[in-house]
Parts: structure tokens; sequence; C-alpha cells
């Protein structure tokens, strides 16, 4: 009798849970996935995951366990679709078209490059030196720190400062 009675109670409390929290599963399940059908469907199973493993639930922290089983069945989702999509030679042969560059593009990119070199060569030392490792040659301070042997706070301040003298460059030259 007394399953019976838990029972009910069981699923008297599923219905609560699903009432008040579907839609933060939901929620999650978008922001995560980026699509709602997907995210329809894992709700779906959040709530079937939540639904099977209920008896041994202890009824605390609701909202933290419904949301990590929503977080894992996203995670489980997004490694499974990176399983799922095989290129095919069609596709393969798309991404190899859109990864090159168009002759428009390399001029522009190239003009860009010399315009940040002009611009740089402006600025002062040491502001100068760290300016070109950082947006001329495309290093991250910590690079450029371990290249110079400083510290990755001093690389911090002389870069803060380069960009605000370039900032001046910029508005005097509009």
């Amino acid at each position: 009798m007394k399953k019976e009675a838990d029972k009910i109670n069981q699923e008297e409390y599923f219905e609560y849970l699903i009432e008040n929290y579907q839609n933060l599963v939901y929620s999650i399940c978008y922001k995560t996935i980026g699509n709602s059908f997907d995210a329809e469907d894992l709700t779906q199973e959040v709530f079937l995951s939540a639904y099977k493993k209920l008896s041994e639930f202890d009824r605390t922290y609701e909202k933290a366990w419904l949301g990590k089983i929503a977080a894992n069945k996203c995670l489980d989702f997004i490694k499974q679709a990176g399983r799922r999509s095989v290129p095919t030679s069609d596709t393969y042969f798309l991404e190899l078209a859109s990864d090159s560059i168009s002759p428009e593009e390399d001029y522009l990119m190239k003009e860009s490059k010399k315009e940040v070199l002009f611009i740089c060569k402006q600025l002062a030392t040491p502001y100068q030196e760290v300016a070109l490792e950082h947006y001329y040659k495309e290093l991250s301070v910590q690079e450029i720190a371990k290249r110079n042997g400083k510290n990755i706070k001093t690389i911090q301040t002389q870069l803060y400062r380069a960009k605000a003298l370039i900032k001046k460059i910029l508005e005097r030259s509009d």
C-alpha cells in the first residue's frame, strides 16, 4: 500500500517539476543548442531522465538537479552532433572554397596591415614595439611578455597606453 501511495506522490511531484521548471529547462537547452526544435526534444529527454531517477532523488535543490541534467543532455547532444556530421565531397570542396580569400579581400588585408604599420611607427618607444607586436604581428600579451622578458602587467600597461595614443592619432587624421 505504501508503494502505491509513494508512486502517486511521485507522479504528483513529477507534474510539479514539469509545471515549475519546464521553461527553465527549455531555456538552458535553447541557449546551449540554439535550435528550438532540438531544445524541445532535449527538454523532453531531461524530464524523462528526471522521471527515471525520481525515486533516487531526495527532493532538495530540484532546480540545480534539473539544470545539471539539462546541461549534461545538451553536452551529450553537442558531442553526438559532431560525430553525426560526416563531410561529403560536396561540402568538403565548398568549405575549401569558403576558406580561400578573394583578391579584393587579400588586397584590403594587405592595405590594412600597411596602415597599422604606419600608425604604430608613429608611436614613441616602448609603445611602438608593443603596438607593433600586438597589432601588426598579432601576438598576445603573454607572447610579447615572454618574448621580451617583461612582466605581463608591464606589457598590458604599455599596450593600454599605446592604444590611447593610437586613438589620438586616428582622431587627428579624421
